[in-house]
């Protein structure tokens, strides 16, 4: 992620802050992005130096127009306008970052050998959330390389709870 992207997806939070429109913003970001990658096509006609600037800062109006707050549709047409837009993605993930953390969530990256039970996952989740104090969300993987148990990373710390990593551990006491 870019320094810039990190300033656009800022300024566009701090506007839907004084707004009180934080989540319908999100909502509007997600959906276009959704949109994007549903279209590949619209984000090279947007991009497009073959193309003037005023019509595809028009095509954005005429896609969007009606469907998201003004400030994401202004925040689009200014991305294209400094010819930024292949920026979106980065701004969208930024700004999602930033909503997650004004309201203390964060995301614990779980990686199991299986795909756990929605049991399994509300208790992990209730641990994660009493270790770390803030609202957890889950992103779960399967990676069979694991062998078995979970490894999570949280706030940057990894817990390392698999099968794998306890074999390695006990074949290193074992060569010593």
């Amino acid at each position: 992620m870019t320094e810039i992207s990190k300033e656009y997806a800022e300024a566009l939070f701090s506007l839907a802050c004084e707004e009180g429109e934080e989540q319908e913003v999100l909502s509007a970001l997600e959906s276009t992005q959704r949109a994007f990658e549903k279209n590949p096509e619209l984000m090279e006609l947007l991009s497009s130096p073959g193309i003037s600037l005023s019509e595809r800062v028009d095509t954005i109006e005429q896609i969007f127009l009606g469907t998201m707050p003004e400030d994401v549709l202004s925040f689009l047409q200014l991305l294209c306008e400094k010819r930024r837009i292949r920026l979106f993605p980065d701004c969208v993930k930024e700004y999602r970052r930033l909503l997650n953390q004004r309201n203390a969530v964060v995301t614990a990256k779980v990686t199991s050998a299986v795909t756990l039970t929605d049991a399994e996952c509300a208790t992990l989740k209730q641990r994660l959330e009493k270790i770390s104090g803030n609202t957890v969300l889950l992103d779960c993987t399967v990676d069979p390389a694991i062998l078995g148990g979970v490894v999570v990373e949280l706030n940057g710390t990894v817990m390392d709870g698999s099968l794998r990593h306890r074999l390695r551990e006990v074949k290193e006491v074992m060569n010593r």
